[in-house]
Parts: C-alpha cells; structure tokens; sequence
C-alpha cells in the first residue's frame, strides 16, 4: 500500500443472513454496500455482496486480509446461478446415496457450488456424538460431479435449523436464525434462570434441539435490574415490618414479601432493607 492509499476494508456476506467476512478493497475505492464482488475464501473463488464499508485504519483484524479479486460481471451473476440451479438435483443425488450407503445418523442438509463451479460442498449434520464414516459418499460423489472439487463440511444443529428454516418453537413464521441472526452467540441454562423462565425443555428448548437463541435477548437487562435487588428468601425490613423475599419481579421493580401475621405484600425496590444476618 502506497502512502497515498488509505485503508479501505469491506465486510462480504455469501447469504441472505449470513455471517460478514472482510477483504481488502483499496484497489477498488469505488464500491458500494450491495454491489456484488468476487473473492478468494478458503472454499475457493465465491461471489458475494458487499454488507459493510470500513475506512478505520484502526479497526480490529485479525492477520492479514485477503483483497478483492473484482466487482462481479454480469457474467459472474449469470455463471453463479447456471450452478446454483443445479444445487437441487445434487442435494437429492446426495441424500439418496446416503441411504443407499445406509449412513444412520447422519443428514445432508444442504450443497455449495462455488460460483464458478469449481468446487462442491455437501454440508451435513450428526444426530449422535459418534463419527459418521463419509468417506465411501465423497468419494462416490467426486466420480458423479467431477470435474468440481468435492467436500463433506459437517455443521452443528444451530447451522443445520438456519439453512432448513421454518416456523421457530415460539410459534413464528421464521425462526430468528433465518431471519436475523448472522452469529450464535453462547447459551446458558444461568440465561433462563436469570430471567425466571421455566426450565422445562420445551420451555427453553429450540427446534434446533439446543437452548433458544432468544434466552440471551433480554438477559443483560435482567441482569442490570437486579443490582441492589435483595434475592429469594432474604429477610428484609418493610414499611410493614420484617419479612422473608418470596419473589423479585426484576423490570418492575418489585419484591414480594412474606409477613407475619400479615401475609404476602409486595413492594418498590426503594420501600425494602435488606437485613444483614449475623
């Protein structure tokens, strides 16, 4: 990079909601979120769309970013969906020899080409912790689909249920994975206890068969309405006397309180003292 030249880096994404990779555009000043791009990723060349523009020469990255190869022709978009219409009847091919290898376990979930063709990836998922043996269906595949370079890539439930999509456990037409969400972020059973949700499966539960995305929504703002909050059973003095905490409401701000001889009360955050014991 000459002196002249000022950083410029470009966020890509290759799907709908997918995850943001960045490239080096300072050869290619001009671009615009959503003009389309071609670049070199670890699968191979991919066409993308540009999701983001970055011109901080002091933002975070990781090594060395890879450049831009070009702005997508109209060939490139043309190119890339003569592949893509092909995407069915491989991902059927794939499933069905599956079967026929008696594969248990294991389920195709979907296929790549890159956008040239070159190479095939068969993404599929595991219902079992033990190792599934794919190597008989790539090697049977890479006879069926050569010249194209194919790979087996194995993806979790979370990665499976976005690219499956359907309706969410809570009853949306979309599950937020399909919709929004272009990373999982860690779930935690602390999550649903921090918010009082219910810790029945079903309840906290996705379709996906791991912990709801949605658990870490709204946790951090229960976390926050808790501070000074005094926790279940401590005793605390009221305007009404002492009393043990039954329940917090945390957004509320509210504490409901056992009395003697008074029965529950509840309370504002401000009206109560916790009682240090001795």
């Amino acid at each position: 990079m000459t002196e002249t030249e000022q950083p410029f880096v470009v966020g890509v994404r290759f799907c709908k909601v997918g995850k943001i990779y960045h490239f080096d555009a300072v050869l290619i000043p001009d671009l615009k979120i959503g003009d389309p791009v071609v670049v070199e990723t670890a699968r191979g060349w991919q066409l993308g769309e540009v999701a983001s523009l970055v011109s901080d020469s002091n933002a975070p990255f990781e090594g060395g970013l890879k450049s831009v190869e070009r702005r997508a022709t109209p060939r490139d978009l043309l190119q890339r969906q003569l592949w893509q219409s092909r995407e069915p009847e491989v991902l059927e091919a794939a499933r069905q020899r599956a079967r026929e290898l008696h594969l248990v376990g294991a389920k195709i979930v979907a296929v790549e080409f890159s956008f040239e063709g070159s190479r095939l990836s068969i993404l599929y998922s595991t219902e079992t912790e033990e190792k599934v043996d794919m190597k008989s269906l790539r090697q049977d595949m890479q006879r069926t689909f050569s010249p194209s370079q194919v790979e087996l890539r194995q993806i979790g439930p979370r990665d499976a249920a976005k690219i499956m999509g359907g309706m969410g456990a809570c009853g949306l037409e979309m599950r937020c994975c399909t919709r929004f969400l272009t990373d999982f972020s860690s779930i935690s059973i602390r999550m649903a206890k921090e918010q009082g949700i219910s810790l029945t499966p079903p309840e906290i539960t996705g379709m996906c068969g791991r912990l709801r995305c949605c658990l870490i929504y709204e946790y951090q703002q229960y976390v926050d309405a808790r501070q000074g909050l005094p926790k279940r059973n401590k005793h605390v003095m009221t305007p009404l006397g002492e009393g043990k905490v039954v329940d917090v409401s945390p957004l509320a701000g509210r504490i409901l309180v056992e009395l003697p001889e008074v029965g529950y009360r509840a309370f504002d955050r401000d009206e109560v003292t916790i009682i240090e014991q001795s």
